[in-house]
C-alpha cells in the first residue's frame, strides 16, 4: 500500500507519467475511477478521429466522380460509423492497460482523493481504502463545462461524450461554441448528412487562431454547408417539444432557432472538487491548481498536471508535464515546459495546426515582422489530391530572424506542423528553413513556400 508515486488519473497526462515514473525507477500505482486512457483515449482525442475518418471517406465517396471514378449506391450507416469509433477506443484503452502491466505499474479502481500527510483515500464499490505514497500527482483532467442557461440532460443538450455515442443520427444540429471540439463535430455531423448551425460568442470561429485561418475555415464550413452566426449567444433554451428551441441573442436582435438536438461545446471545467484538495490545503485559483514550473503544489509531496493547471488543455501538454515532473523528481536536470512553444490542432476538414504567435500578438509585442503566406492552390501535392484549400502562414522577426509563429490549414496540416515546432525549439532561422531542401511533391513544401514569400525568394507564385 506503500509507493513512491501514486497518480490520481489515467489520462495521456497520467499514465504517460506513470510509465516515465517507472522507468525511472520509482515504485508506481495509477488511480483510475473509470477507464485507462481516461477522456482523451475514450472519449475525446481518439474516438473523434476515428468519426471524423469515417466522415472523410464518406466525403470521398460522394464525390468519386472528381477522381475520375464511378460508384453506386453510396450511402452511410451511422450506427456502424458510432461502433467503429467505439472499438478504436476500446483498443486504444487495452493498450495503455497493455503498457501499465509491462511497466509493472499498479492499477487502483476507483474514486481517489488526497489526504493529509501523502495519503491518498480511494471509494470504490463501497469500500475504502487509504495508500501512502512520497509522492502524489493530481492528474484528474477536466470534463464538459455547463452553462447555467445551457443544462445539459444528455439527451436533448449534450457534451462531447454523448455527441459520441449518439444511438439516432439527427436530422439537425445546434452546436454552441467554436473552438475545436465544436467544430470537429460540426464537420462530422454535416459530412453524415445533418443539418448543423455553430453558434459562436465572439466576431469570428475557432477565434484563438490567426485571424486569416480564422476566414478560410468559415468560407470552407460554409462552402461544405454548415450554418454559422459569430457575435451570438445562446440567452435560453427551451426543451418541452420535440427538441429544442433556442433563443439566440444577435446583434441585430433575438431569434429563434430549433433543432432536434443542441451540442454545448463552451469550452472545459476541471475535476478538482471532491479530490480532498481543501483537506490537504493545496491552493487553487479560477478553477486550476496553483503549481512551480515543475508542477509542485503549495504543500511539499503533492503535484498536479494537466488540464487541473493552468495552461493550454491539450493531451500532449499533459504528457509533457508529467514527464517534466516525474524527472525532476528523479533529481534529473530537466528544463521547464515551454509554453511558447506548444502546438495547437483542429481535425476538421480542412484541418488546422498552429505554433507561437498569431501576427496581430506579433504586432501587438512590438516585433517588426516579416509574413510568408503560400496557399494550397499553387500546391502540385494538394491540386493532385483534390484537396487546394487552405494555406501555410509563417511569421519571423526582421531584426534576428526568429520563426515567430506558424498557421496552417489544409488537408493533413496536423502532421506538419511539427517542423515549425521543431525548428523553433531549435532557434531556427528562414534562412536555414529555406536552405532545408523539402521534397517535392508533398504538402510540407508549402511551408518552405511560405517561409520564401516572408523573404521575396517565393518561385511558385
Amino acid at each position: 500500500m506503500n509507493y513512491d508515486i501514486i497518480i490520481i488519473g489515467s489520462g495521456p497526462g497520467g499514465y504517460v507519467t506513470a510509465i516515465r515514473a517507472s522507468q525511472l525507477g520509482f515504485k508506481v500505482a495509477v488511480v483510475e475511477k473509470e477507464n485507462l486512457g481516461g477522456i482523451c483515449l475514450n472519449w475525446g482525442c481518439i474516438p473523434t478521429k476515428a468519426l471524423l475518418k469515417s466522415a472523410q471517406v464518406y466525403n470521398y465517396l460522394k464525390h468519386v466522380d472528381q477522381y475520375g471514378l464511378k460508384a453506386e449506391a453510396i450511402d452511410k450507416d451511422f450506427d456502424a460509423v458510432i461502433k467503429r469509433s467505439r472499438d478504436v477506443a476500446d483498443g486504444m484503452s487495452k493498450g495503455v492497460q497493455f503498457l501499465m502491466k509491462k511497466n509493472k505499474i499498479d492499477i487502483i479502481n476507483g474514486f481517489g482523493k488526497v489526504a493529509p500527510n501523502k495519503k491518498v483515500i480511494v471509494e470504490n464499490e463501497g469500500k475504502t481504502t487509504t495508500y501512502t505514497a512520497k509522492n502524489i500527482i493530481i492528474a484528474t483532467g477536466a470534463r464538459s463545462r455547463v452553462l447555467p442557461n445551457i443544462p445539459q440532460d444528455g439527451k436533448k443538450i449534450i457534451g462531447y461524450r454523448e455527441a459520441l455515442t449518439l444511438a439516432k443520427q439527427p436530422k439537425t444540429m445546434l452546436i454552441v461554441g467554436s473552438g475545436a471540439i465544436g467544430v470537429e463535430f460540426a464537420h462530422f455531423y454535416n459530412s453524415m448528412g445533418t443539418a448543423v448551425t455553430i453558434v459562436e460568442f465572439m466576431p469570428r470561429i475557432v477565434p484563438v487562431e490567426d485571424e486569416d485561418v480564422s476566414k478560410q475555415f468559415e468560407r470552407s464550413l460554409k462552402k461544405s454547408g454548415v450554418k454559422i452566426m459569430t457575435n451570438s449567444s445562446v440567452e435560453s433554451v427551451d426543451t418541452s417539444g420535440n427538441g429544442v428551441v433556442a433563443t439566440v441573442k444577435t446583434k441585430k436582435g433575438e431569434i429563434t432557432l430549433e433543432a432536434d438536438i443542441m451540442l454545448s461545446a463552451v469550452g472545459i471545467k476541471t475535476n478538482i472538487e471532491n479530490i480532498g484538495l481543501e483537506d490537504v490545503g493545496i491552493v487553487t485559483d479560477r478553477d486550476k491548481i496553483l503549481v512551480n514550473n515543475y508542477y509542485q503544489t503549495n504543500i511539499p509531496g503533492y503535484y498536479a498536471i494537466g488540464d487541473v493547471v493552468p495552461g493550454p488543455a491539450l493531451a500532449h501538454v499533459a504528457s509533457a508535464e508529467g514527464i517534466t515532473c516525474v524527472e525532476k523528481l528523479a533529481g534529473i536536470d530537466t528544463e521547464p515546459v515551454d509554453y511558447t512553444n506548444i502546438p495547437g490542432c483542429t481535425y476538421a476538414s480542412p484541418e488546422i495546426a498552429s505554433v507561437g504567435l498569431t501576427e496581430k500578438q506579433a504586432k501587438e509585442k512590438g516585433f517588426d515582422i516579416r509574413v510568408g503566406k503560400f496557399p494550397f492552390s499553387a500546391s502540385g501535392k494538394a491540386k493532385a489530391a483534390g484537396t487546394p484549400d487552405g494555406f501555410v502562414k509563417v511569421i519571423f522577426d526582421k531584426k534576428y530572424g526568429e520563426w515567430l509563429g506558424c498557421h496552417m490549414i489544409g488537408a493533413g496540416v496536423t502532421d506538419m506542423i511539427a517542423e515549425a515546432v521543431v525548428a523553433r525549439k531549435l532557434e531556427t532561422t528562414g534562412h536555414e528553413i529555406l536552405k532545408s531542401i523539402h521534397p517535392h511533391p508533398t504538402m510540407s513544401e508549402a511551408v518552405m513556400e511560405a517561409v520564401a514569400d516572408a523573404y521575396d525568394e517565393v518561385i511558385h507564385l
